[in-house]
């Protein structure tokens, strides 16, 4: 019997607590309590050394704002025993691993990222915070900056949360039919989902007004309707 992949996401952050409420509930959730994916959150103030548990610091050069700091995110990927810190002859067996920083200058996250991403067998989820990251974490660290979008968020928190949803649909089992994917949109580039409706066919908001779906879908015409789907998914 073929073995069903698991996907491991180690998530790196000074506000792990963030993360319970979201990945505690619906798909995600039952994908945790089903063993499909594995996520595991670590504080990364845990890897500082003074009593304050300091994670950043004033950028050299000046300007405003705090940076953080390259040494704890080291010590952090470095405890989660990756291949990259193995000896050179073991790095070629195991699972493959990415370790991934959110960035507001990384590439722009998109659906192919998504599917290319779940692939992996571990995926390390780097968060900033404050005016940015030293630039060795992304440099030496990190395998790759992951955008969400062209603005700026307070954190990496939630852009981490966005990838781990996107990748975690695309591993076998997590969604309840494995069809749900192709009909999905942005799986063909520019292409998007074709509208949907249900019950009821004639909605009534206030008496006299009607908010009726396309006649098309009550024909029973399965031909007809495909052809619909297919023109207004822009196919």
């Amino acid at each position: 019997m073929k073995k069903k992949k698991k996907i491991r996401f180690d998530i790196i952050s000074i506000f792990p607590g963030m993360f319970g409420g979201y990945f505690g509930d619906s798909i995600i959730g039952r994908a945790v309590k089903n063993k499909l994916i594995d996520i595991r959150l670590h504080d990364l103030r845990k890897w500082t050394k003074d009593r304050h548990h300091k994670v950043d610091d004033k950028p050299f050069g000046g300007g405003p704002g705090m940076v953080m700091m390259v040494g704890p995110f080291y010590k952090a990927v470095k405890s989660l025993r990756l291949r990259r810190f193995k000896a050179k002859e073991l790095r070629s067996l195991g699972a493959k691993e990415r370790v991934v920083l959110m960035s507001a200058k990384g590439k722009r996250f998109t659906h192919k990222h998504a599917v290319r991403l779940a692939k992996y067998d571990r995926i390390v989820l780097l968060c900033g915070r404050y005016e940015g990251v030293d630039e060795r974490v992304a440099k030496k660290i990190a395998d790759e900056e992951i955008s969400i979008g062209d603005f700026v968020l307070t954190g990496g928190e939630l852009p981490a949360m966005v990838i781990v949803d996107a990748v975690a649909r695309h591993i076998p089992g997590v969604l309840g039919k494995a069809e749900s994917l192709e009909a999905e949109s942005h799986t063909e580039e520019g292409v998007t989902e074709y509208p949907q409706y249900t019950r009821p066919a004639d909605f009534s908001p206030t008496p006299g007004k009607h908010w009726r779906i396309p006649k098309i879908l009550l024909s029973g015409d399965h031909k007809k309707v495909r052809d619909w789907r297919k023109e207004k998914s822009g196919k």
